[in-house]
């Protein structure tokens, strides 16, 4: 048991991940306690890290916050003898500091001397951010940010769900006959929001889920040719369908894909060890993936991502470079590699939930999922593929990261936008989250920070049910928030 009493609560979050990413296996409690003596005091067996009230010179409420992390971090890296590759950083998106860095006149070397100073960033992953950030600038540069906009259209279903999920997602076999009133739903909210935007630029769609390609042929034609119908592709710049599960694909959906001209589909094996795939819950083969792969590329598309998740149960670091050699052979334009996330509601974390780890088994696990991650980015390289996008999630086993990898000219700009907030993102179906980039100079006060509230949120009920009933009053939700 670890323990955590602090002053002032604005410091249990941080605190609490940084801990966790040193004891993954470990319980830790957190106590706020405004009269305790100290502002900060962590308890361990028995060892202990006391903070006095020396923080109250710092007015910033960001420096009071990273000199308590940094402080909590050395401490932590002296008593266990490891360094976590992205520091203190906890946030999804470890690109956007340096991103802000670069455009604020900072060499390379002033940003990864700056990272590594108040994030305790290794050198390698502060390169590998500034590698992204360059990319991600580039392409985005060429959008409209004040008056272009993207949109995502949530498709929840899926063949099954696969044990590491925590996405929204049902069973396609027990919605079959309610798909058609769910899509009369989305295309309702599809034909507010065409009409509310008529000023904006359409920069990018992505269709995902759950797996888009459970719709039949001619479901997925009718969201298509809605979209075609009532939004002006003028300015578009990518189209994205997430393919998904090769279980899900047939030749007739590829081909109405192909006459509605999307341009970019991910095929996602996960991994390409049967094993592993009988494990997880997913009802494919290998010879699937190759097969549906091969099919797509016949009918002509050629920009197609492919995922990977490195720590999945029962993999080694050879069945990771067997994976690898298996994809190169199919030679994906993009290829994304997850570093398994271990979410709280998802099949696998509660199948694992209070099995004892043995001595010594965190590290070994973060020494093997650390081999698989530095495998896949040379598979990448083998491919021609470069990094371009980044980004963290909770509880991401090792303390890694996911990394996006693609051909020069075929990066996902949608992929970069919801990372960086830079543009505002409208999304469409159940459990979809809008998020409106608000001007500066409409921008009100958080009150909480103190600083400009420049992203305003919205969210879709994730209930299908509940949103298919309920869809008046999500678009009465849009109708508040576009546009400011």
């Amino acid at each position: 048991m670890i323990r955590i009493i602090v002053k002032n609560e604005m410091f249990a979050y941080d605190m609490f991940h940084i801990i966790k990413a040193f004891y993954p296996g470990e319980n830790i409690e957190q106590i706020v306690n405004k009269s305790c003596p100290q502002m900060i005091k962590i308890e361990m067996e028995d060892k202990f890290l006391i903070i006095e009230e020396e923080l109250i010179g710092l007015i910033d409420r960001k420096l009071k916050k990273r000199y308590v992390n940094i402080k909590v971090y050395k401490w932590l890296k002296d008593v266990t003898g490891k360094e976590l590759a992205w520091g203190i950083m906890t946030g999804v998106r470890p690109t956007k500091p340096m991103m802000h860095l670069m455009e604020s006149g900072m060499s390379d070397e002033e940003v990864m001397n700056w990272m590594q100073e108040n994030y305790q960033v290794t050198g390698a992953k502060a390169r590998l951010g500034i590698e992204v950030a360059k990319r991600e600038k580039s392409l985005l540069d060429q959008l409209d940010y004040k008056d272009g906009y993207s949109l995502y259209i949530g498709i929840p279903f899926c063949p099954t769900t696969c044990s590491y999920c925590s996405f929204t997602s049902y069973p396609i076999a027990a919605w079959k006959t309610r798909v058609d009133e769910y899509l009369d739903a989305v295309c309702r909210e599809l034909t507010f929001i065409a009409n509310a935007s008529k000023e904006k630029k359409l920069n990018t769609i992505y269709i995902g889920g759950g797996t888009p390609t459970t719709l039949e042929p001619e479901q997925l034609d009718r969201l298509l040719t809605h979209l075609e119908t009532h939004f002006s592709y003028q300015d578009l710049k990518e189209i994205t369908v997430e393919a998904g599960r090769p279980d899900s694909i047939t030749r007739e959906k590829l081909e109405v894909l192909k006459k509605h001209n999307i341009g970019r589909i991910s095929i996602n094996p996960q991994t390409m060890q049967q094993k592993t795939l009988d494990i997880i819950g997913r009802r494919h083969t290998v010879e699937d993936i190759e097969r549906v792969f091969k099919m797509a590329r016949e009918i002509g598309f050629d920009n197609i991502n492919m995922d990977l998740i490195a720590g999945l149960p029962e993999e080694t670091v050879e069945d990771m470079r067997d994976t690898l050699e298996k994809i190169k052979v199919m030679a994906p334009d993009s290829l994304t590699v997850h570093a398994l996330a271990m979410k709280r509601a998802s099949r696998l974390t509660q199948e694992q939930k209070g099995k004892p780890r043995e001595a010594g088994e965190e590290a070994q696990i973060a020494q093997t999922l650390s081999a698989m991650i530095e495998l896949a980015a040379k598979g990448a390289k083998d491919m021609e593929l470069v990094p371009y996008y980044l980004y963290r999630q909770k509880n991401i086993a090792g303390n890694f990261e996911n990394v996006g990898y693609a051909k020069v000219d075929k990066a996902g700009i949608y992929n970069i936008l919801i990372m960086e907030e830079k543009q505002s993102i409208i999304g469409v179906g159940a459990g979809s989250s809008t998020k409106i980039v608000v001007p500066d100079e409409k921008a009100e006060i958080d009150s909480r920070t103190g600083n400009l509230k420049k992203i305003v949120r919205s969210e879709n009920v994730k209930d299908v049910e509940q949103y298919i009933s309920r869809i008046d009053e999500m678009i009465e939700r849009k109708g508040e928030l576009l546009w400011p």
